[in-house]
This record gives structure tokens, sequence and C-alpha cells, in this order.
């Protein structure tokens, strides 16, 4: 009966295990801000250019956070 337990103790422990850092890769505020700064990039490009070099500053610097994140991203996945 002791060994069944200790058994399922360990086994509960690697399943909470897992899951944490199943849920850590999975990033869900970097994602999240990931799909927003796409839309935002989408929605500059869509916009016209009359707009005194505003509008393509923005591109750059949007452009500039979408690789930041991805960065990011790809170093909590690798740490």
């Amino acid at each position: 009966m002791r060994r069944l337990l200790k058994a399922a103790l360990l086994t509960l422990v690697l399943a909470i295990g897992f899951i944490a850092g199943q849920l850590s890769a999975a990033q869900p505020q970097m994602q999240s801000a990931l799909r927003h700064l796409r839309s935002a990039k989408a929605d500059l490009n869509r916009a016209t250019n009359d707009k005194g070099g505003h509008r393509a500053k923005a591109l750059e610097l949007v452009n500039g956070a979408i690789a930041e994140v991805e960065r990011g991203i790809a170093y909590d996945r690798r740490n």
C-alpha cells in the first residue's frame, strides 16, 4: 500500500511539473502580443501614406517590436 501511495505521489508531481512546463512554453501573453503587433502592422500597411513620415516610422517600430517579441519567445524556450 505504501509503495502504491509513493508511486501515485511521484506520478502526480511529475504530471504537475509537465503541465507547468507546457504552460510556460506556450507563453500566452507573448503570443497575444505578437498577434496584436502583427495586426497593427497590417493596419499600418493599409493606411494611407499622408502622415508626414509617422506611418513609416510606426511600421519600422512595430517591425522591431515583432522581432523583439520573437527573440524573447525563442530565448524563453531555450532557457
